[in-house]
């Protein structure tokens, strides 16, 4: 929520016969703080975490792009420069009253803006990144807290949805050029980013020794969300005909949560769409994590953007159900109609029963906790994974 503090002082200044009215506006985030302090530290300690992060671009990404595509076999990085800019906290939030009381939440706005500089080679293609943006909220909770030292028992770190993520690449006119790059670029370092930082992945530090962080790293999620996916109206054309004509649009909808994401399908050559279909989430934060939907007009070149919404899932949660009409922003014009629907989970069993529309009624929760005794002849390594060779006879076990 924002609200804002609206100082109007009228003045009267002469300049050309011409009167001018001077608006002073301050805008005031009441539940962020800003912390000076922690950008102080983050300066310090950017060399340090620099070298870190050199590390893992070698050791760890190198060989995953390598493994994406047979054209990146031979990608090898020839200069890591991380720069001297550092990330910035634009502000700070905490929760204290959502969440446990044996633990601490916060979340972080990110900012980065760096002069780093990364030089690679691929075959004998020479291509590189000069600057790069990343924004996006970093939640950080200290759990469990303790009554001794190091009264926290560990650290876990997330992103609450795919941060906002640019880069510059360099070295080349046009980066698609190069057999397989259109699958390196951009998509397969915010998809490293999502398989290891975005929800429902997390990184789990623990501080005090033996301390089992399995429970922390997989709690069992708040709750799921049921999206009726209805109808849309008047959305924007953009189809046209010889650059002039106004056509109508083939919109679709892209729904996502965290790193959960489902379209929806195509209804063509209509403003004003009917879908009729259902999607559901698993929600593992609350309060923080959001609906958010994108709507597209599909091309056979390049799908048009025409609008966009977010719905905060805390409220959602608080009311259960919600059905109504969204304002689509980012366009000039269009509104969604969804039907959302909380679910909460529960471990009665004599609750469960079979939805007679077809819908989930139960979630099932795997947790893999580890393997032993693998042997190496059973597995076979192909395109950088490995995959299983053969299987023993189990009823459980589909052999596709």
């Amino acid at each position: 929520s924002v609200s804002f503090s609206i100082c109007c002082s009228m003045r009267r200044w002469i300049a050309r016969g011409t009167h001018f009215i001077f608006l002073c506006i301050q805008v005031h985030f009441p539940d962020v703080e800003r912390a000076e302090w922690l950008n102080k530290v983050l300066v310090q300690a950017w060399p340090y975490f620099t070298a870190i992060m050199e590390k893992t671009f070698k050791e760890v990404l190198e060989p995953k792009i390598r493994a994406k595509h047979v054209h990146l076999k031979t990608c090898t990085f020839t200069k890591i420069n991380f720069g001297e800019k550092c990330p910035r906290i634009n502000g700070i939030k905490v929760y204290t009253k959502e969440i446990d009381r044996r633990q601490v939440t916060l979340d972080l706005q990110i900012c980065y803006v760096g002069d780093c500089e990364i030089h690679m080679d691929i075959s004998k293609f020479k291509l590189g990144v000069k600057g790069v943006q990343l924004y996006g909220t970093l939640r950080v909770i200290l759990e469990p807290l303790l009554n001794d030292a190091p009264f926290i028992g560990a650290v876990t770190l997330f992103f609450m949805q795919r941060p906002h993520l640019e880069m510059n690449w360099t070295g080349m006119s046009n980066l698609l050029d190069v057999p397989g790059i259109n699958v390196m670029s951009d998509s397969i370092i915010q998809d490293f980013i999502a398989s290891r930082l975005v929800l429902p992945n997390r990184v789990t530090v623990p501080l005090k020794k033996n301390m089992n962080i399995a429970l922390l790293r997989f709690p069992v999620p708040y709750g799921v969300v049921r999206v009726h996916l209805l109808e849309a109206k008047n959305l924007v054309q953009k189809d046209s005909f010889l650059g002039a004509i106004r056509g109508k649009s083939d919109p679709y909808a892209l729904l996502r949560v965290g790193t959960v994401q489902h379209r929806s399908k195509t209804v063509s050559r209509d403003l004003n769409p009917l879908w009729n279909e259902t999607f559901e989430f698993v929600v593992h934060e609350v309060p923080g994590q959001d609906l958010e939907v994108d709507l597209y007009d599909e091309d056979p070149d390049k799908d048009d953007f025409m609008g966009s919404l977010f719905i905060s899932l805390a409220d959602v949660m608080n009311d259960r159900t919600v059905d109504e009409w969204f304002p689509l922003s980012k366009t000039t014009s269009g509104h969604l109609h969804l039907k959302l629907e909380w679910l909460s989970l529960v471990n009665d069993q004599e609750k469960l029963h079979e939805d007679k529309k077809g819908l989930s009624t139960a979630i099932l929760i795997v947790y893999l906790d580890n393997a032993f005794n693998l042997s190496k002849k059973q597995f076979e390594y192909t395109n950088g994974e490995y995959g299983a060779k053969k299987l023993k006879t189990n009823k459980y076990l589909k052999v596709k």
